[in-house]
This record gives structure tokens, sequence and C-alpha cells, in this order.
């Protein structure tokens, strides 16, 4: 019958053959070297970030607006003084960028 040796299987531990060890073994490894290639890219992707650059987020109507700017036209953006609305935010970058800052009128 199917079901005299049932017991004694479910007593028994499960036996792991050399195939079933080998594929573990293979999907760990590419695991790790999975995991260590995401970190290693985390850590080197993303530009470093300049210090003449203005970037200012604000709210738009249909979203988020974006300012930005580096080196001259970040200069050119914080002595303009035509962003009324953003004066705070664009005032704070560009003290952060070490420029100059005109109010809007």
């Amino acid at each position: 019958m199917v079901m005299q040796e049932q017991s004694r299987r479910l007593s028994e531990p499960l036996q792991w053959g050399r195939a079933q060890k080998r594929a573990l073994a293979f999907a760990l490894t590419l695991l790790v070297v999975a995991v260590v290639g995401l970190g290693a890219y985390a850590l080197m992707s993303g530009g470093a970030s300049r210090k003449d650059c203005v970037d200012v987020t604000f709210a738009s109507t249909l979203g988020a607006g974006r300012l930005h700017g580096c080196g001259g036209q970040a200069r050119q953006i914080c002595a303009s003084g035509s962003y009324q609305g953003i004066s705070a935010d664009l005032q704070a970058a560009c003290e952060r960028a070490g420029f100059a800052y005109r109010q809007p009128r």
C-alpha cells in the first residue's frame, strides 16, 4: 500500500544529494555576487555635486518645478531678482553656492 512507508519517511530527515548541494551553493554564490555588485554600483554611481550650483525645487501648476544652474548660469539666476515665489529657498541656495542674491521687487 501507498501509506505503509509514509510514517517512516516523515520521521527521517531529508537527504540532500550532491546535485542539490551544488545547486544551492551556486544559487547562494549568485546571490552574494549580485549583492556585492549592486552595493559597488550604489557606492560608485552618482556624480559629486558641484559647489557652484543652485538647485531649488518648488511647487508648480503641474506638480514640482525645478530651477537648476551651475557656474555662470547660477550667478545669473541669483543676481536676476526674478523669482518672487521662491525667494527664501533661492536665497538659501545662492548663499550655499557663494553667489550674491538680489531680492525680487
